[in-house]
């Protein structure tokens, strides 16, 4: 029940809505509560935008007094309309002849889907005014475009003609006001024929063909373009005949009348579909993507779709074909067969496991009730004719069996037990709970904490009370088809001759937990995958495949192409050569070849330029990549949940994620409501109960070997830096890291310094609670007493004791905040002991918590509850002194209007709210003074290090180190802080406001709450004159209010008044008339409140936070600024999504916030204007809000679908709330198809997030409260979102450059190698010789070059993680596809055609011309060229390309280069004569060329000149044309600068600190510095003037002094 505080007047536009907790509704908002302006818009300002508008509200009257009637949209397109700004010209954008009557060429591009028939219409082009930009103009005439393909596609009707661009008179009534040139921008519809639907917000359709509809060749335009998609449309849908027909797939049509289930607890056989005239579908799921039918092709097809498999495919089926192939028969299909089903393997493995999980679910088992009717003829033998039952036979007439999940049927009775899931989905019959309600929890559907009701039919409450009674009940349901729609039911049940319908509120859908009810009894009516659950789930879910395969795929084209026109040049010149030589040849006889032949020998020949272990030696890479990432960091101890890798596949799509998209409830909140904050009397006070006696860390950066320091340390001084503190989430000053923990003030530890909202200073409820005891008679301590009082009375939670002591009352409550509140009137002395009927009794301690409780019992005797409208509830009680109190909690719009104050209340909201829009433009207008300070205009993807001063490629001074140090500093503070913080106004929160002047503030923190305030004695903690002046206490009131939602947190406004018996009696009875009305209940009790809940007093404020996960906001805070959008995607209510989102610092507290909500309408003019306000660069940080109905109702007009995909790209993030599981999956769908080289993830830890988990490129499932559903078929599994930190922006990025490298790197060797083949064949007279050895050739990518490679992809490292996480930024190369792409692949091939050449040409020139050589035959010379191959390789690739070198890099080089000449050595001792006749092999190696100098010689000026090039052209490009990588690479080379990196990455990485073994730079730092006090000690000692007297004792000193200090560094 969380709902939503307007603001309320006409004066509130352009105010962030505050939100609050626990009164929120889905309903439309009214113009008067919502204090937002919207509509028209201007499409030019002076000011900061509007943070919020919703889509539907109109102009506010003039008045309070002012008739609100509705009137129609049609006319009010028309009209003149009233400007508060006076009298303006207006920019009337006709989105459909704004496209059609702009003729000629429009300067900044054409026009976006214009029919180009009608740009060349007859109809003169009307007057156009120019925009202010030329951005703004592009975006503009785009929008016009859009809008008109939407009207096209739906002919909206409308009476009125607009034209476009038509100046718009001022009102009269306003033409005093003062007179403005800016152009505002109203999207109308447009006039055409046609039966369609209006679209969304505009008016219904006219008869007659007018405006568009009326222009020359329209008609003709709109069949000539119908005609021209007629042809495709009919060919997809023969295909998709075809598709069906083959894979026997039939279209299931509507039953006639509904599903007709009886209810028949005896029924032996299952019941039979009348749509496929078989038996209901049973209640087994799948969520593995194969079966073993479909297994094979579909892999089969995801195989061979890569392009290097499928050309090896080709080139295998030309090798078999006897005579073409030299290099053997079967020497490409079979290592690819083999590698195929290498890969085919792995993915089935890794589905076996889901298939695994699936099978677990299935398994549980669940309650059906089992009755026997014996019947004439019933015998053992008809029974065994029925078939055996999958369950237990019961053992008497009316029994519940246990019966697994998976064997469920429609129509079984199910019994469902307190916390039991509902297995299926189940109509309820019967009910435990009170009034046989039954409380549900739909966390996993829609991702709500509320509790919902739900409740039997009033015609199945009488009839089935009992087990017998249903089991003997001869009801009749009728529902409707199985469908995708969570939020609605029809269907109706037939009892005794009795009809009643079937709503949402009769139904338990599968995934939702019965809570706060002993049990309840339902039948099923949906089983399987017909639940509605599993038809939102994605039934087909894609092969994900990594978007780098579709760069990798186009490499190959370029090599294939090449490699063919590489043979078609060595086969043209062979037909030279054969003229010009060959047939002159006397040795040469009948050896000509061909064209054709000569040429498919070629292509063999060269074919392995694509490498056949390509994409084989890429899954070892990957499989050892999911290995590596098993990391600490990412383990999350209190669940004893680690990372988990589902697959390997897509590795390194997790470094190029530009979208994420994410739920609400389970992965960014932890379902846990905490009570914050309190506003009473004017004074705020922060409540942290609950966060007392917890642990904080204090060894940031302390490894776990670092012993504490002893006496005579280094001091601290010389350990303090001279940069500003930062803001990280964690403390990093040096104190702390030197493990002298500092206590930090409480709102620093509460708000991040990243957020853009003030640091709110409050004192504590400790304080509070001690202040009334000592002083209870004082205006405050009364007033506070009230309201805690109105906490512990006001709701309908229900206490539950094991025992008579306090801590074991749990209380079941149906909404957490509730829950909440309840929770914290027992922390602070009011303990909701006990409830009966009408009486709730309090066990209060007034005099502290050490002295004897007092237990007063309050009679309720009213409970005026919650509505969507009304937005608050009341309850009325008696106290025991016998006084009668109505106590109110709601919305502060709600309860505001009720207050004996309200005016004034509305006066000093004014006074807030204009406060805070000064604020948030002053915030604003920083934020984009910083972009653009920072817009880089010729790329989207800015430099990370632009701004930072390129370090020297040689060491640089100390001088300079410092420079660059504090430069970096400086740089990252810029970016870890978004704007300063406005200062605390202390006026609204000092308690005493007459010592404010007088007493001197103690800015130190009190260990006690962390909070600052003033040095006040207890007894005089407040002052009694603030708690009774009520103007004063209401605006600190809303002041308080405004800055708690700012934080993010739920408010509520409390309100009370005691009421005389007389007039509650005259009360009782109308609300009792009302309470047993027939007709119109619903409203008559909200009449009877609204006349109750009058004149009250001010309470006070709560605020209750929806508790986060930790390490949300900042992890957002890290993602945003790697250049990824963040989207939350929920089913929760919006004024809950909405709270989230500012407290994750999603929403930021300057934010333009749009809320589209088609009940208000007007969906279409909002996204267009919002589209011109961004583009026009006037909006520092924008925000989509849209629900599920409103997303329907775009989805389903195909060209506003797409504007609005074009809003929410240009935005920084959307909230999408009340979201189905179909519409999640929908919208990252969309982006992942409209967004191209866009990577999405999707994270989510419920059944409801399975669809977009499957939907998006990488999958994430959250380990939590929900269960398992997500996890288990995700991709990869975490338990706390904060660890995607590190799984993307280190893990990620790791493994894309990796992937990267290793793909490169193959292609590069490649080429080195076999282009020297290709080299001498102008030698061998292009012949088809090979310079190499047959047997070595084979063995090259085996056995010689494989390790190497291999190792580069596992083992490389460019940057330390910690660089990665304190510089977000560089995450951005995965994005924009920096580390592969076809200018790094031409660059990588430049060197290697460069070095084949140096290679091939130093070995002819100065071994195979040389006079003086041994042996200078063709295998030497191979020989020489493969050694020198081999050689650059494992070098490069192990030593000069890869940044972390290990011992591994040195084993991959020892292995390689040493396992080639151990090849030699065996080679020439065991190698035949007879093999290969013309490569002289045997002994060649020990008494040929291999005792030659000259080969030698030749063979290290090779590789010296190859690495000396290759050296020197990579210390060319780093001094002069630097990447972000190598300037960072450098930077991190600086102890000082990898320290601040620590520090700023410390929150991610301290597991991985302490539990490692790898010292952080800190570490080494300190034992250098301790190591230099050593050294200096000992040489203080020994530099000390000796006496003849005292040598020996000196001597001796010194030794001893020496020892201990070799000693305590043995230890140390």
């Amino acid at each position: 029940m969380s709902g939503d505080a307007e603001a309320a007047g006409s004066n509130a536009s352009g105010v962030r809505k505050r939100r609050s907790g626990q009164f929120d509704s889905d309903g439309a908002m009214s113009a008067a509560d919502d204090g937002v302006q919207t509509g028209t818009r201007d499409a030019t300002v002076d000011e900061q935008p509007q943070r919020v508008w919703f889509s539907g509200d109109h102009e506010r009257p003039s008045s309070a007094g002012q008739s609100t009637t509705k009137k129609r949209q049609s006319d009010e397109m028309m009209q003149n309309t009233e400007d508060t700004n006076g009298a303006r010209g207006r920019l009337s954008v006709d989105s459909r002849a704004a496209a059609v009557m702009s003729g000629g060429e429009i300067e900044g591009g054409p026009i976006v889907g214009c029919p180009p028939d009608i740009a060349t219409s007859s109809a003169p082009p009307p007057r156009r005014t120019p925009l202010k930009s030329r951005k703004s103009r592009n975006r503009g005439l785009s929008l016009r475009s859009s809008l008109f393909t939407r009207n096209v596609d739906l002919k909206v009707h409308n009476p009125a003609s607009v034209i476009e661009m038509q100046p718009v008179k001022a009102s009269n009534s306003d033409s005093t006001a003062k007179k403005s040139s800016q152009p505002s921008v109203t999207v109308t519809s447009v006039v055409e024929t046609g039966p369609s639907p209006p679209p969304i917000g505009l008016p219904a359709a006219g008869k007659g063909d007018q405006g568009v509809s009326a222009l020359p060749n329209y008609q003709q335009w709109v069949q000539r373009q119908a005609s021209r998609h007629l042809p495709l449309k009919r060919a997809k849908e023969v295909c998709e005949r075809i598709r069906k027909y083959l894979l026997h797939i039939h279209d299931i049509p509507p039953s006639k009348h509904g599903r007709q289930i009886p209810l028949d607890a005896s029924r032996q056989n299952a019941l039979v579909d009348e749509r496929t005239e078989k038996a209901f579908i049973g209640n087994l799921i799948r969520s593995s993507k194969y079966t073993p039918w479909n297994f094979v092709p579909r892999q089969l097809f995801a195989q061979f779709s890569k392009l290097a498999n499928f050309y090896f495919l080709i080139v295998a089926t030309l090798q078999m074909i006897p005579g073409l192939s030299t290099t053997g028969t079967y020497t490409t299909i079979a290592p690819l067969l083999f590698f195929v089903s290498i890969s085919m393997a792995k993915e089935g493995y890794e589905d076996v496991r889901r298939y695994r999980l699936d099978k677990a679910e299935n398994n549980h088992e669940t309650r059906v009730l089992r009755v026997h009717r014996p019947v004439a003829g019933d015998t053992k033998d008809d029974a065994a004719n029925q078939g055996k039952p999958e369950y237990g036979e019961p053992e008497g007439p009316n029994n519940w069996v246990s019966v697994k999940w998976h064997s469920l049927r429609v129509g079984d009775v199910v019994k469902l037990n307190r916390d039991d899931a509902a297995p299926a989905d189940l109509v309820l019959l019967k009910s435990n709970g009170p009034n046989n309600v039954a409380y549900i929890e739909t966390m996993a559907l829609d991702g709500e904490t509320n509790l919902k009701s739900k409740q039997p039919p009033a015609a199945l409450v009488g009839a089935y009370s009992s087990m017998e009674a249903i089991a003997a009940g001869e009801a009749h349901f009728v529902v409707e088809d199985p469908n995708l729609d969570l939020y609605n039911f029809e269907g109706k049940v037939t009892t005794n001759g009795e009809t009643a319908p079937l709503t949402n509120d009769a139904v338990i859908y599968r995934g939702s937990v019965l809570r706060n009810t002993p049990e309840t009894i339902g039948m099923v009516v949906y089983s399987g995958e017909e639940c509605k659950i599993r038809m939102n789930a994605n039934k087909n879910p894609r092969i994900k495949a990594p978007s780098l395969q579709a760069t990798v795929n186009k490499i190959v084209v370029i090599i294939v192409i090449f490699v063919i026109f590489l043979a078609l040049f060595n086969t043209i010149a062979y037909q030279v050569w054969r003229e010009a030589f060959e047939e002159k040849a006397w040795y040469l006889t009948s050896a000509s070849v061909s064209f054709g032949p000569i040429l498919t020998s070629f292509i063999i020949m060269f074919n392995t330029m694509v490498p056949l272990s390509l994409y084989v030696s890429l899954e070892i890479i990957k499989v050892a990549q999911m290995l590596l990432m098993a990391d600490v960091d990412m383990y999350d101890e209190p669940s004893n949940t680690p990372f988990e890798a589902r697959t390997s596949t897509i590795n390194e799509e997790l470094g190029q994620v530009s979208y994420v998209f994410s739920d609400k409830t389970g992965t960014l909140t932890e379902n846990v409501m905490r009570f914050r904050k309190l506003s009473v009397a004017g004074t705020a006070w922060s409540h942290q109960a609950d966060l007392e006696g917890q642990p904080e860390s204090d060894n940031v950066l302390m490894h776990k070997k670092r012993k504490p320091k002893g006496k005579g340390k280094m001091p601290l001084r010389r350990l303090l830096r001279k940069s500003t503190s930062h803001d990280d989430g964690a403390p990093y000053s040096d104190a702390v890291l030197d493990g002298n923990t500092s206590t930090l003030d409480h709102a620093k530890k509460m708000l991040s310094t990243a957020a853009a909202a003030p640091v709110v200073a409050s004192m504590s409820t400790e304080q509070m609670i001690r202040y009334i005891q000592r002083r209870p008679q004082t205006a405050f301590a009364r007033k506070a007493k009230l309201m805690i009082l109105s906490m512990a009375l006001c709701h309908t939670c229900l206490p539950e004791r094991d025992r008579d002591d306090d801590d074991s009352i749990t209380y079941q409550a149906s909404s957490p905040d509730e829950l909440a509140l309840v929770n914290a009137a027992r922390e602070l002395g009011y303990v909701a002991y006990d409830r009966a009927v009408s009486t709730l009794t309090l066990k209060v301690y007034p005099n502290g918590w050490d002295a004897r409780p007092v237990y007063e019992t309050f009679e309720v005797l009213d409970i005026i509850e919650f509505s969507s409208k009304r937005k608050r509830m009341s309850v009325i009680v008696r106290f025991p002194d016998g006084r009668v109190c109505l106590m109110c909690k709601g919305a502060d719009s709600a309860v505001m209007q009720t207050l004996r104050l309200a005016a004034l209340a509305r006066e000093k909201l004014a006074h807030v709210e204009k406060r805070v829009r000064q604020r948030q433009s002053m915030e604003a207008r920083q934020v984009l003074q910083r972009k653009s300070s920072q817009l880089e205009t010729n790329t989207s993807y800015p430099r990370t290090s632009q701004q930072l001063s390129r370090p020297s490629v040689s060491r640089p001074s100390f001088g300079r180190l410092g420079s660059i140090r504090d430069e970096v500093d400086e740089w990252l503070n810029d970016r870890e802080t978004d704007v300063v913080a406005s200062p605390v106004d202390e006026n609204f929160y000092t308690p005493r406001p007459s010592a404010q002047y007088d007493l001197r503030p103690s800015m130190a923190a009190s260990e006690q709450t962390g909070s600052l305030y003033t040095d006040y004695d207890d007894e005089e903690l407040v002052e009694d004159a603030l708690a009774v002046d009520e103007a004063v206490v209401i605006e600190r009131c809303f002041q308080h209010i405004n800055d708690f939602a700012t934080e993010g947190l739920r408010t509520l406004l409390y309100g009370y008044r005691f009421l005389d018996d007389e007039e509650y009696t005259r009360w009782k009875k109308v609300y009792h008339d009302a309470t047993t009305s027939l007709v119109d209940r619903q409203k008559l009790v909200e009449a009877a409140g609204e006349m109750i809940e009058q004149q009250l007093e001010l309470g006070g404020a709560t605020a209750i936070e929806d508790k986060l996960q930790q390490g949300v906001p900042e992890t957002i805070d890290r993602l945003r600024r790697a250049n990824i959008k963040i989207w939350m995607l929920t089913g929760d209510k919006r004024e809950t999504a909405i709270n989230i989102g500012l407290s994750c610092r999603l929403i930021k507290d300057y934010s333009s916030v749009t809320v589209l909500d088609c009940e208000a309408g007007n969906v279409a003019q909002n996204i267009a204007a919002s589209i011109i306000d961004i583009n026009r660069g006037g909006v520092a940080h924008s925000v989509i809000v849209v629900d599920g109905q409103t997303l329907s109702a775009i989805d389903a007009d195909k060209s506003l679908h797409v504007l609005f995909l074009d809003l929410a790209i240009l935005a920084d993030s959307v909230v999408c709330c009340r979201a189905s599981p179909s519409q999640k999956a929908g919208l990252v769908g969309a982006i992942r198809k409209r967004v191209k080289r866009s990577v999405t993830l999707a994270i989510g830890d419920g059944a409801n997030d399975i669809a977009m988990i499957q939907e998006a490129h990488v999958g994430i499932g959250i380990t939590g409260k929900e269960g398992l559903q997500a996890a288990r078929t995700s991709d990869y599994s975490i338990a706390q979102f904060r660890f995607l930190t590190k799984l993307l922006l280190v893990h990620g990025r790791w493994n894309y450059v990796r992937t990267c490298k290793y793909t490169v790197g193959t292609f590069w060797k490649e080429m080195l190698f076999y282009l020297t083949q290709a080299l001498y064949q102008q030698y061998a007279g292009y012949t088809g010789t090979s310079l190499y050895e047959s047997w070595s050739l084979s063995m090259f990518n085996t056995l010689f070059t494989s390790l190497v490679v291999i190792f580069l992809g596992i083992f490389e490292q460019d940057l330390h993680a910690s660089t990665l996480i304190a510089v977000p930024e560089l995450y951005t190369k995965g994005q924009r596809s920096g580390g592969f792409n076809l200018k790094v692949y031409l660059g990588w091939m430049f060197m290697a055609v460069s070095e084949a050449m140096i290679v091939f040409f130093t070995m002819w020139g100065l071994y195979g011309t040389a006079i003086f050589a041994l042996d200078q035959s063709l295998y030497p010379m191979g020989d020489m060229t493969f050694t020198a191959c081999v050689i650059i390789i494992a070098t490069k690739l192990q030593i000069i390309e890869q940044r972390n070198r290990t011992y591994m890099a040195l084993i991959g080089w020892i292995l390689a280069v040493g396992g080639w000449f151990l090849w030699n050595i065996i080679l020439a001792g065991i190698y035949s004569s007879t093999t290969n006749p013309e490569y002289y092999v045997k002994g060649g190696f020990y008494t040929g060329f291999g005792r030659s100098a000259l080969w030698w010689l030749t063979l290290l000026l090779t590789v010296v000149a190859c690495l000396a090039f290759e050296v020197g052209v990579r210390a060319l490009k780093n001094a002069f044309l630097p990447t972000d990588v190598e300037i960072f690479q450098t930077l991190e080379q600086d102890l000082g600068t990898r320290k601040r990196f620590e520090e700023a990455s410390a929150p991610w990485l301290q597991a991985g600190w302490d539990h490692g073994s790898k010292q952080s730079s800190l570490e080494l730092q300190r034992e250098a510095e301790e190591q230099a006090v050593r050294e200096g000690e000992v040489q203080e000692l020994l530099d000390r003037p000796r006496v003849m007297e005292e040598g020996r004792s000196h001597k001796s000193g010194v030794r001893v002094e020496a020892q201990a200090v070799i000693v305590d560094d043995g230890l140390g």
